[in-house]
């Protein structure tokens, strides 16, 4: 493995192709997940030299935590039907390696468990419908003990799922020939993942949707409950900043309006993001409009995610006003194909990419790229330039 696509073609191999296509997917014609890349290939990077570069450090102050790299652990769902107890792994490579990790909302393991491996993990919530259900999940992870809640706002309604029934895959999953097929011919997830799970810890079930358990992740005939979100507003933002005594992030914002509107209402942070291609199809990249969203918050720390897959986007972002990204999807692949290791080595590549490329940038600490470290094409100065003040 050496880079963070290598653990993508190996996690294609080792899992079956209803649990891959669940990571690997997104809305519709992959629009928005490829403009997710293609935002970051539209920037290029001019290199200072002759600038001693011997003791730079990748080290990154977030909310009054020096971490070690600027980038960690994106919210990402069902890690736990990937890899064997997904979640946890997940968890506990961040706390070792010192990034932040967000444990996903649709994840199969109790929020209770995950924090006592790293108390410093965040916890990232889908509100649920209505008030007294959302009172009731925002009290259970206050008293979990976390310490940054992290609210994801862009999932008003269920998106598009065509494509994961074309890979076969649903929620809960359904019991089926094909899926039978997929695990016998995918046997060390079979047994390395799921039999492995079902006979140590029971079958899995939606454990942090809400305040209570939800549904089992394999049902014949059970029916995931997918609140309808369509009716909330800014007022539920609010009574959660009234209920929620830590730091409170907002996430999937691509607007600055919005932005502004979040921080007015008492948001810490913002993480400007598209879900990784998985909402909207066509939803513009976060990467483009990440400057018009600094220039809105100057005095909260802006973040990203959404196509970040190699040291030098995550250089990319700090230079338009970014303070910290997120990457997702290649550290799910990593705890599939090598657990706790592959984690591990999987943010240790990530963290030598950043630092061999400030180096060859000529920067010595991640405080000091800006956007004079970068080059983009004419029609693009007018709306990526001027990332302002992070």
């Amino acid at each position: 493995m050496l880079c963070l696509d290598d653990f993508e073609v190996a996690a294609r191999r080792r899992l079956p192709a209803p649990v891959f296509g669940y990571i690997a997917g997104a809305a519709e014609r992959y629009r928005s997940f490829q403009g997710n890349r293609d935002a970051f290939d539209d920037v290029g990077l001019i290199t200072r030299v002759l600038v001693d570069v011997s003791r730079r450090s990748t080290a990154t102050s977030l909310f009054g935590r020096t971490y070690a790299s600027p980038f960690g652990i994106a919210p990402m769902g069902l890690a736990a039907l990937s890899a064997y107890r997904g979640d946890i792994v997940l968890a506990q490579a961040a706390a070792q390696e010192n990034v932040p990790m967000i444990m996903s909302g649709s994840s199969l393991i109790p929020l209770e468990q995950v924090v006592r491996v790293n108390p410093d993990a965040w916890f990232q919530a889908y509100l649920p419908g209505d008030e007294p259900s959302i009172i009731a999940l925002i009290e259970r992870v206050r008293a979990a003990n976390y310490g940054t809640l992290v609210i994801t706002v862009d999932t008003p309604v269920p998106p598009n799922r065509e494509n994961y029934a074309r890979a076969g895959f649903s929620a809960p999953l359904r019991p089926s020939a094909r899926l039978a097929w997929e695990g016998i011919t995918h046997p060390r997830w079979l047994f390395g993942t799921f039999l492995k799970t079902m006979l140590r810890h029971g079958m899995p079930h939606f454990e942090n949707n809400y305040a209570t358990r939800g549904a089992p992740i394999l049902s014949p005939n059970v029916q995931r409950d997918f609140s309808d979100r369509g009716h909330l507003d800014w007022r539920h933002f609010t009574l959660i900043r009234k209920l929620w005594p830590g730091t409170l992030v907002i996430k999937g914002i691509l607007d600055a309006r919005d932005a502004r509107i979040a921080v007015d209402a008492g948001a810490d942070g913002i993480i400007v993001s598209n879900h990784g291609g998985r909402q909207l199809d066509g939803a513009v990249a976060p990467l483009r409009v990440l400057p018009q969203v600094v220039r809105a918050c100057p005095t909260v720390p802006v973040m990203l995610d959404s196509g970040v897959r190699r040291g030098s986007d995550v250089l990319k972002a700090l230079a338009l006003g970014a303070k910290f990204v997120f990457v997702g999807r290649p550290f799910c692949y990593a705890a599939a194909v090598q657990g706790l290791p592959g984690v591990r080595k999987a943010i240790e590549l990530m963290q030598q990419e950043v630092s061999r490329n400030m180096a060859m940038l000529g920067v010595t600490s991640v405080g000091d790229i800006d956007e004079s470290y970068l080059w983009m094409p004419p029609t693009r100065l007018s709306g990526l330039s001027a990332a302002g003040t992070r």
